[in-house]
């Protein structure tokens, strides 16, 4: 628990709380309240952020109000869940209690199988999600997701089991995605562009022993796919279930009254039940481990900063195995009962005719695809006119890009948002903030989230204006990387994340991003781990040495960029090599400029000078690029 009090005007004493009131936290509760100014005209408590209030809680106020009989003594912001103690124990009617805006608490208690069972209590018959066609409302959501359920579970799924969903967006995604959470086991979240050695790398690395195999990228021949997977050295994955949108629950709604009220296993919000794959710049990916508590709060967040209301829809392109997807594409709306459409594919002909069909008001997405939606012939602002809002996240934009995007998408607010798998959001744009703000910033500080700037060397904090690693801490923090080395672990002895990412707070108080200092490549909003890709052509016949770094790229941001040397002076055959590597490698993770290097070019140390390998690298490709536009 935390507590603050606000002395700082002359007639008002605030005091802020934060977490859970009971009997371990009451006494902290109690010398708080006894040390507050009673000779003030009011005294404020803000409960926005209390999750629970217990017996002993209530005494501390009941005891306050005695203090203070002359002035004001008023409770705000209280959440539904805690009014109803206020209410349960009659306290409702002797303190002045005001209910107020959704905060943290609102959601701090729940866990995903409770914040869906609340949603289908509210609204039953709101549409929450079309697809192919078809709307699912809360309902269908809740009985299609319990029978699901019941499929696992008689596949061994129980509580702690390691599931992976691995498809492209789709409503069977959200129903298997419920249904892990329904049985208490934990949802790994999987790329579907992953081909079916990297799907059994994650399973080794994650622990996933149950697949939720959808439409994945790689899959033509689906039995050969599947059995490479079970049989591929270091897989865990033991069973398969088919989640292909071809897979219709709706006609099979007359099995819920036999498994109406089963798996009532307990489920906490703080209990780890999302594991989302992070790419770092070596070795395999390292599973981020979420709770409902994080994504929930964080989700929240977001909807209270573009001011989601029913009414909203939105036009959801982001991969539901990235957070920027789950936190501002599904529970941002989920929570405040707004609906979501899935367009039935990825052109950005379908996205437009989708935005257009449905009206929808809000459209999240990474540069890439907004700058490729106006390139459409089709594309007029009139079939986007009911945009209201879209969060750039997940990639870079030029200034030119984001400016041409303002001026295109006149009634739209373009908020940026930074963020990682391990905590997002970590900063915003405001909703009203003019174009300059999200052209060179990423946002202040979310609420309740901590950003320090730190010097690479020393680990001083910066001054503001001054260059140095971000470091972030809050509610919506990870707890950990699933069982990676100690020294893997991003976390500090603090408690803070090193985000390895370089940048610097203005005098206002805004984020400005200067560079990454990892080696990550983000390829228009997919991260790609250079050390995984030179680990792949290593493996091609004759290669002597390389060197896998990010090339700039006008659509994507960056693009994969690799330097070879071979062995006894051979002459390297670049279509050779990407056919092998499309064995190995999803596509989007296959260079798409490969040069060959007699030999690298080394600093004093003996070590390969990666700046000097990397500006030789770009002019390449830039010269390359320049041929091919003027033939």
């Amino acid at each position: 628990m935390t507590i603050n009090i606000d002395n700082g005007n002359a007639k008002v004493t605030k005091v802020s709380v934060m977490g859970r009131i009971d009997s371990n936290t009451y006494s902290e509760f109690q010398d708080a309240i006894n040390k507050v100014e009673y000779s003030k005209d009011a005294l404020v408590i803000d409960f926005k952020d209390v999750e629970y209030i217990s017996s002993a809680g209530l005494r501390v106020l009941v005891s306050g109000r005695k203090k203070n009989t002359e002035g004001e003594f008023k409770i705000i912001n209280v959440s539904d869940e805690v009014y109803k103690i206020f209410e349960m124990t009659g306290v409702s009617s002797i303190l002045d209690i005001e209910r107020g805006k959704e905060g943290i608490a609102t959601f701090i208690s729940r866990s995903f199988k409770e914040s869906l069972k609340a949603r289908v209590e509210k609204s039953p018959d709101t549409v929450f999600v079309s697809h192919l066609g078809e709307d699912y409302t809360w309902q269908d959501i809740e009985k299609c997701a319990q029978i699901a359920a019941h499929d696992l579970f008689k596949l061994g799924v129980k509580k702690g089991t390691h599931v992976g969903i691995c498809s492209a967006n789709s409503a069977n995604w959200l129903i298997a995605f419920f249904a892990v959470q329904k049985l208490g086991a934990i949802a790994c979240l999987l790329n579907f562009n992953y081909n079916e050695k990297e799907i059994a790398d994650v399973s080794e690395v994650g622990d996933i022993t149950h697949l939720c195999y959808g439409e994945i990228e790689a899959m033509k021949d689906e039995e050969a796919f599947l059995s490479h997977i079970t049989t591929a050295p270091g897989s865990k994955i033991t069973k398969l279930y088919d989640i292909r949108s071809s897979m219709d629950y709706k006609a099979r709604l007359d099995e819920y009254p036999n498994v109406e009220g089963l798996f009532d296993v307990k489920v906490e919000a703080d209990d780890a039940c999302v594991m989302i794959y992070t790419s770092g710049s070596t070795g395999k990916p390292k599973g981020v481990l979420l709770s409902s508590y994080n994504i929930l709060n964080a989700s929240a967040t977001m909807a209270n900063a573009i001011r989601i209301e029913g009414r909203d829809k939105l036009c959801l392109i982001l991969p539901l195995f990235h957070i920027f997807a789950m936190t501002a594409g599904l529970f941002c709306n989920a929570l405040r009962g707004a609906s979501i459409v899935i367009p039935d594919n990825m052109r950005t002909k379908t996205i437009l005719s989708t935005i257009e069909e449905y009206g929808c008001t809000l459209f999240h997405s990474v540069p890439t695809m907004v700058i490729a939606i106006m390139n459409n012939k089709e594309f007029s602002a009139d079939k986007v006119r009911q945009l209201r809002c879209t969060i750039l996240a997940g990639a870079p934009a030029t200034e030119p890009q984001l400016r041409r995007m303002d001026e295109t998408f006149t009634g739209t607010h373009f908020v940026g948002a930074y963020g990682l798998s391990e905590m997002a959001p970590v900063s915003m744009t405001g909703y009203d903030d003019p174009i300059e703000r999200v052209v060179e910033t990423v946002g202040k500080p979310v609420e309740n989230i901590k950003i320090k700037i730190t010097n690479m060397e020393t680990g001083e904090d910066c001054p503001a204006g001054e260059v140095g690693e971000i470091n972030v801490e809050g509610y919506n923090l990870m707890s950990c990387y699933y069982k990676a080395a100690l020294d893997v672990q991003s976390i500090d002895d603090s408690g803070w994340l090193h985000t390895g990412d370089l940048g610097m707070v203005d005098a206002d108080g805004y984020l400005h991003l200067t560079g990454r200092a990892k080696e990550l490549i983000i390829r228009g909003g997919e991260n790609i781990m250079p050390g995984e890709v030179a680990e792949a052509i290593a493996l091609f016949d004759g290669v002597s040495d390389v060197k896998v770094q990010g090339v700039p790229d006008d659509f994507f941001g960056e693009v994969v960029g690799a330097s070879v040397v071979m062995k006894d002076g051979k002459t390297l055959d670049v279509d050779a090599l990407k056919e092998f590597l499309a064995d190995r490698l999803a596509k989007y993770k296959i260079p798409a400029y490969i040069f060959q290097y007699d030999e690298f070019p080394v600093l004093s140390n003996g070590k390969i000078d990666a700046v000097g390998l990397k500006k030789d690298m770009n002019e390449k490709a830039a010269a390359l690029k320049a041929k091919k536009e003027k033939q």
